[in-house]
């Protein structure tokens, strides 16, 4: 019961943070129509700077401001250098146009900080909690409260507020949108600024856990874009849901089968979707008339 529970804590920690990342996924998909494959910089870049910023002698809350602030700058710089003058491209061309974006920052950002290992302390301490026999790093709990802050602001934000109201309807059909005054350039700028900030939460929450470096984010962009097609690619639910059931998967894999093959359950995962169902576990099918 121990293990299991440990196993589980531990997947939901990870997954929590997949969520995240592929939050940032769906609120770019949903406003542009674009996949950010730098998604994952973003959330390297949240824990560098937070690294950096501490280390330099600011408090680890400013740190973490100033890392957002960093992030969601770049963000924006990405949308208005790289994405809006490309505006009209093919969907292959601006996929490879943000895998081009994710080398370059990697690029930057081991020039301006450094290729080590870097780790931030843990928010409350690192003497694990027991539960039923698991150890359970008190950060988890910071990752898992982060994660459910986010999504809950998230929501408000679409459902509550008029610039959210204008994501969604941009989301659904952007000529129609345009038609009636919002401006979806500054919709997109948005969301390529709110999903950077979400990455760069993420970056600094699962630091104190995971470490960072340069080059974390490949890998984190891969996990979560794979988090959003399961959930289904758009849907802010699902971003959420397969986050998690990624996470869980890799820890009960990794557990009870062999961690050698825990970062290969996420390309099965996109395989499997891929010729199992396409929209994913919440997406909406299409149909096409021809």
């Amino acid at each position: 019961m121990a293990e299991f529970l440990q196993f589980l804590i531990s997947g939901l920690t990870v997954g929590a943070v997949y969520a995240l990342v592929a939050l940032g996924f769906t609120l770019i998909y949903n406003a542009s129509g674009v996949v950010n494959f730098a998604q994952g910089e973003f959330v390297m870049l949240g824990g560098m700077v937070t690294v950096f910023a501490s280390a330099a002698g600011a408090p680890l809350p400013l740190a973490a401001l100033i890392a957002i602030v960093a992030a969601v700058i770049i963000g924006l710089l990405l949308h208005r250098l790289a994405i809006e003058p490309a505006r009209g491209a093919s969907a292959v061309t601006l996929i490879i146009i943000t895998i081009g974006a994710s080398i370059l920052l990697r690029g930057l950002a081991a020039i301006v900080f450094d290729k080590q290992f870097h780790k931030l302390p843990a928010f409350t301490g690192e003497t694990p909690i027991d539960i039923l026999g698991a150890a359970v790093q008190p950060q988890s709990f910071w990752v898992l409260g982060g994660t459910a802050v986010v999504v809950v602001a998230l929501y408000a934000f679409l459902e509550h507020t008029i610039l959210g109201k204008a994501v969604l309807a941009t989301a659904a059909n952007r000529l129609a949108a345009r038609l009636v005054g919002i401006n979806t350039t500054t919709i997109m700028a948005l969301a390529f600024g709110g999903s950077a900030a979400i990455g760069a939460v993420a970056g600094i929450l699962v630091t104190p856990i995971t470490l960072t470096n340069y080059d974390v984010g490949t890998l984190l962009a891969l996990k979560g874009f794979a988090a959003a097609m399961l959930g289904g690619m758009g849907n802010p639910l699902g971003a959420v849901v397969g986050g998690l059931l990624l996470g869980l998967l890799e820890a009960f894999g990794a557990g009870y089968l062999s961690s050698t093959y825990k970062d290969a359950f996420a390309f099965l995962v996109i395989l499997f979707v891929l010729f199992a169902a396409p929209q994913g576990l919440f997406g909406r099918r299409v149909v096409e008339r021809v």
